[in-house]
């Protein structure tokens, strides 16, 4: 049998352990794979684009585990009324391919996201950061906000949003953290100012220039999240030449991150390296850092891992028949039996299906 986790089973696996705790006990994970970089069998996500939007496979694999995450990313789904970013994953037994986990990850993407962005800001932000930036209010900015608050002591976050009511939507959701200082920015120069670090999770897939050379100043991390795929950036050119840039795995950053507006000899390090103490992050207390995240498929191999566990551990989720009974392998064909070659009048099994899928 397989575990599958929907939405309504993964949210109560969270709300039972908590956002915060939930956000902790992933970056433990994120940074135990991370250090085991040289493990897996990586690869770019596999992209078919779109005017509007992107569709994405994104598989990896150590010698235990297979992972994969089915993502999209369409920017105009939200006047349609529906998401945004929407994804599912699975997990398989290698030896065997046998699939041990099916699994929402459309509310585990934000959380392994902002997870993310916190392993990597561990490394490279100054210690004594404790104000942020926080551009783009959307469905990604809760978790953000909670990761660099109950992680990493993050106390007053300035916000902006051209749509004013996400911004409101974000306020809203996090007022149940007096000890957490929201303050509404009328730009996002006025956002950015006196900020240590600088989130950017904006959604148009456009090539942008959401922070500027202008509103650098000495020590500050760039979070850039948003800039995930060819044709979509969120920092000027000069932005990046003026900073130290780390990426999660070139190959792919190259293709979908704010660096495919550079020369393909402009220097990136990967996090893995920082963790493992292969290369140094911050050099200096006035250098500026950008994280180039565009979301890899080792983050979401971690995150359906650390599903599974939780799963197992509270008897979480249901188990379901994905794979046919092993009765006899070589007789798939009992499955429909004889009678199934008798069957008159019978609708095509497709009948009720939409055209587009058909």
């Amino acid at each position: 049998m397989t575990r599958f986790l929907d939405v309504p089973a993964t949210s109560r696996l969270v709300a039972r352990t908590g956002v915060a705790r939930f956000l902790s006990e992933l970056v433990d994970t994120l940074r135990a794979d991370y250090l085991r970089w040289g493990e897996f069998d990586k690869s770019p996500r596999i992209a078919c684009h779109s005017p509007e939007g992107v569709i994405e496979l994104m598989p990896i694999a150590d010698s235990r585990l297979f992972g994969f995450k089915y993502v999209n990313g369409h920017p105009v789904n939200t006047e349609r009324g529906i998401h945004t970013v929407m994804a599912f994953g699975a997990l398989a037994d290698v030896d065997t391919g046998y699939p041990l986990l099916l699994a929402e990850l459309t509310l585990t993407t934000a959380l392994r996201t902002a997870a993310t962005s916190i392993l990597a800001a561990s490394a490279l932000v100054h210690p004594e950061s404790r104000r942020m930036a926080l551009i783009g209010n959307g469905a990604q900015s809760e978790f953000q906000a909670i990761a660099f608050h109950t992680q990493l002591g993050i106390d007053e976050i300035r916000v902006f949003d051209i749509d004013k009511a996400a911004t409101d939507k974000l306020v809203r959701n996090l007022s149940t953290m007096p000890a957490l200082k929201i303050v509404r920015a009328g730009s996002i120069a006025e956002a950015v100012r006196g900020a240590d670090i600088v989130t950017t999770v904006t959604a148009d897939k456009a090539y942008a220039t959401i922070i500027t050379p202008d509103m650098l100043e000495p020590g500050m991390h760039l979070n850039a999240v948003g800039g995930d795929c060819p044709g979509k950036t969120e920092l000027h050119a000069d932005v990046l030449r003026a900073s130290r840039v780390f990426v999660e795995y070139e190959p792919q950053t190259r293709i979908e991150g704010d660096i495919q507006q550079m020369p393909e000899d402009f220097p990136v390090i990967e996090l893995w390296r920082v963790l493992q103490g292969e290369a140094i992050g911050r050099e200096n207390a006035a250098q500026v850092t950008v994280f180039d995240s565009v979301g890899f498929a080792l983050e979401d191999y971690s995150a359906l891992r650390h599903l599974y566990a939780l799963a197992q551990e509270h008897d979480a989720g249901v188990d379901i028949s994905l794979i046919p009974p092993a009765t006899d392998p070589k007789n798939l064909f009992a499955l429909v039996g004889e009678s199934s070659t008798h069957r008159t009048g019978a609708a095509p099994v497709h009948a009720n299906f939409p055209a587009f899928a058909r």
